[in-house]
């Protein structure tokens, strides 16, 4: 499953990504630009994606290729693509929260290299993003998003 997000959507368009899915954002459009909307719905035509928004407006006319997505909390944003079949929530962190580029593994080198790295490296799996160069794991932030979509997630 492959999607776009409008602007509205960044946090969502970010745990998808670190959930696996190909998510491009509308933010790496040009900004206040007239024709986004069209834009957005040639790249889901074009590309095969399902277009997500918070414009009801743009949904309408996106049809079956768009979802409209309600609410701020992005758990509830979550369960919504979950109840339609369209995802399903896991962390597999595969790629770049930032710029959606598929992770590689990271050489010894690479992991020395960046700004930051954990004390503690033992059987730790780095990855790094070819794209923008920033360096994964599953640290804390990771095992916090796992505990937070299990917490969140599962049924009542």
């Amino acid at each position: 499953m492959r999607f776009i997000a409008d602007r509205m959507l960044g946090t969502l368009t970010r745990y998808l990504r670190f959930m696996g899915y190909d998510t491009l954002s509308a933010n790496s459009l040009e900004a206040g630009s007239t024709r986004e909307d069209t834009a957005l719905l040639e790249i889901a035509r074009t590309e095969g994606r399902i277009l997500l928004t918070r414009d009801r407006e743009l949904a309408r006319r996106g049809g079956e290729m768009a979802i409209f997505v309600e609410g701020n909390d992005v758990m509830a944003q979550i369960r919504i693509l979950r109840s339609l079949g369209l995802i399903t929530p896991a962390v597999v962190m595969d790629r770049c929260s930032l710029c959606n580029t598929e992770l590689r593994p990271a050489t010894d080198a690479e992991v020395e290299g960046a700004d930051y790295v954990p004390e503690e490296r033992t059987s730790i799996e780095f990855f790094l993003c070819p794209r923008c160069n920033k360096l994964y794991w599953m640290g804390s932030h990771g095992r916090n998003l796992v505990a937070s979509l299990r917490k969140n997630l599962e049924p009542p």
